[in-house]
């Protein structure tokens, strides 16, 4: 009789094998199964059985989340991506014990913090101003309206799209450096299109208010010039492999 294939486990994150799941969690999946952590040595995993299809549908996009979040609020976590399935309990718990030292160093350096996210963006108030401080949008302008057509049109608006994406990355410097002074770690993630900025900021939980009023007062100055969006809280996926 041949013994039944190991089971495999969908893995939310790493946390001190201390901590407690949240009563009455359940996981990802079209029929979530229970949440439960598994221990080896100080640490522990915190997983489910896999599902048997699995899919980034917003419903388990957001599972994974809360359940992060959830486990943050009773000591740090380190969280998972989306979609981290292992082959099975046994290869968790050797993952674990080799990398015990460095999770816990990094559990450490997020214990009571959280992070958040600022994406910025050109905005097309003020082109008036823009007109006026970019010489080539200026001259550009000026021959558009003494010859007009298709062709000056193309390059007119090419340059102004250009200059909104200056003036805004300029903007963005200025608000990232003034940020970083407040936050414990940045991180930069990766480009998006159409954003001049997507960075992360690693901030103690009791500093998260400050850092609003920061961004509301920064986005107002800085209005004409660049919208910023800030996300979170967030669980600290940019700051659990030592980046800042």
């Amino acid at each position: 009789m041949t013994a039944p294939a190991p089971r495999k486990v969908y893995v939310y994150g790493v946390v001190r094998a201390s901590h407690t799941v949240p009563p009455g969690r359940t996981g990802v999946g079209e029929r979530p199964a229970p949440v439960r952590t598994l221990r080896a040595g100080a640490l522990a995993a915190v997983i489910s059985d896999a599902p048997a299809r699995l899919r980034a549908k917003r419903r388990d996009l957001l599972a994974h989340q809360d359940l992060a979040l959830a486990l943050g609020r009773d000591g740090p976590v380190l969280p998972m991506r989306f979609g981290m399935v292992a082959p099975d309990e046994e290869s968790v718990r050797r993952q674990l014990l080799c990398t015990q030292n460095d999770c816990l160093a990094a559990l450490e350096r997020v214990d009571g913090r959280v992070e958040m996210n600022l994406k910025a963006l050109p905005t097309e108030a003020d082109l008036g101003s823009l007109v006026r401080e970019d010489p080539e949008v200026s001259r550009l302008r000026t021959a558009a309206r003494r010859a007009p057509g298709y062709e000056a049109s193309v390059r007119l608006g090419e340059a102004v799209a250009h200059g909104l994406k200056r003036r805004a990355a300029a903007a963005a410097a200025t608000v990232l450096a003034e940020l970083s002074d407040v936050a414990d770690a940045t991180a930069h993630g990766p480009e998006v299109e159409g954003y001049v900025l997507n960075a992360s900021f690693l901030l103690d939980r009791r500093e998260r208010r400050r850092f609003e009023g920061a961004v509301e007062r920064l986005a107002a100055a800085h209005r004409d010039r660049a919208e910023l969006r800030l996300t979170g809280p967030l669980p600290c996926y940019s700051f659990t492999e030592g980046r800042s």
